[in-house]
């Protein structure tokens, strides 16, 4: 148990005493000790050291003021005008004050958008790693959703820019992107989605006209988030170009042209959304819009989706970390909920079966903590060069995308279960804590395109599984403190994930394509953990990571008979040490795994 508890004495207690608190007002830095030792493995020690001060600082404004100002978003939403007060069409979205100080909260303070792009963000005289960054996307996601997307595309379009984009339109529009003035910020956007289709692309029916050496944009697109973007990327299909996916080219497109005027394309209505309320997505129709071209592009194969794709890959990795970090909260809502709820005389905590099910909300949240660390990680050494790093990379993000979106939504309901029917009430962080779960089922790729990108790419025609089970095998065989037997049924399990995964994508059976990202996702995490509870064990720190290895082993890669009761005296043992604050050894760890 990691939070407070402050279940008071039956004698000093008020009716409204009864109403376990939630988890505003506490640092979620600091009640996270399983991040904090994982920071001991994936950040270099200067960096750690630098760093951490700044992870406290994020943690006491998540639990505090950003929570605050997050629930106020929520209820709040933006407005959209489509005149201004002298009846031009000048359509423009007004903002709630709360909004804008959580904007103010990410980019102005903590840079959170451009620490990876620019040097010197927080003093660190390089451009801050990944694995930095990224674990303050996590903090900051525990209280604030929705203002996620928009740090995200303003990071991941700058990136595009940088590496394909029109050099004039950078040097223009750019360093506005990285500011940390909020007087000159230009958010990022991309708008991809039409009418015709979401994840076919190829029917895109936005197109482009070069008139007078000037590209403009006409047509519709359907969803389009952060829909006040100073800078939006736009795919759409020059005159004459192809069809399919060979005809499309991406198009950088400025809400405000040079001269300050508006530029030809308006917001047509804002969506109602069950999730991410707090930041707004819209229709929009492209007028005769100015782009500036992604390359020389027109009437012939363009490589515009490519390029795109580039994008569409770090905002999965971003939706990962983001997943992880909503159950996180999840999770520490369920145990606070837990520990200062009393039922027939004890907190709630202490039944048998609430323990099993607060076990079932911890492990995917784990899994997905050591998945993203390791793939931020990958992501740096490809930055420096490293290709075995980038093949990597190719698997590990569509998986982490792929199984942490859809175990938040898991998580966040069984939180919900665990608050009970006050939980159900918008007073409360749950509601919202559900409906933003969702998203992240949607964005960047549903579960199945995610599965088939897996299986039908990742596997069959990069063979990137192989990289992973080569780079999995080495983990495990370099830390002698994971116990042999176990090591050796863990190296059997990566083994038959893999071939499982490889037969999956050969025969070209998409409807196992699913059951194969899973068993990868599952047998790369169980691994992972492992690796890293015997290595903090070894450090002399927390080695129960090993211990929820085991429970990933156990649930999820083995078969299990529905009808007939199941060993559970390692569950029991294994669930108490992990709901239990004192850390656990390496000695204690190794012997718990013999109950297994």
């Amino acid at each position: 148990m990691f939070l407070n508890n402050v279940l008071k004495k039956k004698e000093e207690r008020e009716l409204e005493d009864w109403i376990s608190p939630d988890c505003s007002g506490l640092n979620f830095f600091e009640i996270d000790p399983n991040l904090q030792d994982l920071l001991h493995i994936y950040l270099p020690d200067d960096l750690r050291e630098h760093m951490t001060p700044l992870f406290h600082k994020l943690g006491e404004i998540a639990g505090g003021r950003l929570d605050e100002l997050s629930r106020v978003s929520d209820k709040r939403t933006p407005i959209l005008h489509h005149r201004d007060a002298r009846g031009r069409d000048e359509d423009w979205v007004e903002y709630h004050p709360a909004y804008r100080e959580m904007e103010k909260i990410a980019y102005g303070d903590f840079g959170i958008h451009c620490m990876s792009h620019v040097s010197g963000v927080h003093g660190w005289p390089e451009k801050v790693p990944p694995m930095a960054k990224y674990v303050f996307t996590y903090l900051f996601t525990q209280s604030e959703f929705g203002l996620m997307c928009p740090i995200s595309m303003t990071d991941t379009s700058y990136g595009l820019l940088a590496k394909h984009g029109p050099k004039d339109f950078l040097e223009t529009y750019g360093k506005k992107m990285m500011s940390q003035d909020m007087g000159e910020l230009l958010t990022g956007a991309q708008f991809m989605t039409e009418k015709i289709g979401g994840s076919e692309v190829a029917n895109l029916a936005v197109t482009a006209r070069e008139e007078g050496g000037v590209w403009r944009l006409y047509g519709d697109k359907w969803f389009c988030s952060n829909i006040g973007a100073g800078v939006t990327l736009v795919l759409a299909r020059p005159e004459g170009a192809p069809e399919g996916n060979k005809g499309l080219a991406i198009f950088a497109v400025p809400r405000n042209l040079e001269d300050g005027s508006r530029n030809k394309y308006r917001t047509v209505r804002l969506k109602d959304k069950l999730g991410t309320k707090s930041m707004p997505s819209g229709e929009v129709i492209f007028e005769g819009a100015v782009g500036y071209p992604f390359g020389d592009v027109g009437a012939k194969p363009n490589n515009g989706l490519r390029q795109m794709m580039d994008q569409v890959v770090m905002s999965r990795l971003s939706h990962g970390v983001r997943a992880a970090g909503m159950m996180r909260r999840c999770l520490n809502e369920a145990l606070m909920a837990s520990q200062n709820r009393e039922v027939f005389s004890e907190p709630v905590i202490q039944k048998p079966l609430m323990r099993r099910q607060l076990l079932k909300l911890m492990i995917p949240t784990e899994q997905a903590l050591s998945m993203f660390m390791n793939v931020s990680v990958k992501l740096h050494q490809s930055n420096q060069g490293d290709r075995d790093a980038e093949r990597l990379n190719r698997i590990l993000t569509p998986l982490l995308k792929f199984r942490t979106c859809r175990d938040n939504v898991d998580v966040a309901g069984g939180a919900l279960e665990v608050r009970g029917g006050v939980g159900f009430i918008e007073d409360w962080i749950n509601p919202r804590l559900v409906r933003d779960a969702y998203t992240g089922l949607l964005w960047e790729g549903t579960s199945n395109i995610n599965a088939l990108d897996i299986t039908g790419r990742a596997v069959a025609k990069v063979r990137a599984h192989d990289d992973l089970q080569d780079h999995l095998l080495g983990r495990i065989s370099a830390k002698t403190e994971i116990p042999g037997q176990y090591a050796g049924e863990l190296s059997g399990l990566l083994k038959r994930a893999h071939d499982y995964a490889d037969e999956v994508a050969q025969s070209g059976n998409e409807t196992l394509s699913r059951q194969a990202a899973n068993a990868l996702y599952h047998s790369t995490t169980a691994a992972y953990m492992a690796e890293e509870g015997a290595r903090l064990g070894a450090m002399g720190r927390d080695a129960r990571r090993l211990l929820m290895s085991r429970i990933v082993v156990d649930t999820k890669l083995k078969p299990s008979d529905p009808l007939g009761a199941p060993e559970t005296s390692f569950e029991v043992a294994a669930g108490n040490r992990l709901l239990d604050t004192t850390p656990v050894t390496l000695d204690e760890a190794s012997e718990l795994l013999r109950l297994a």
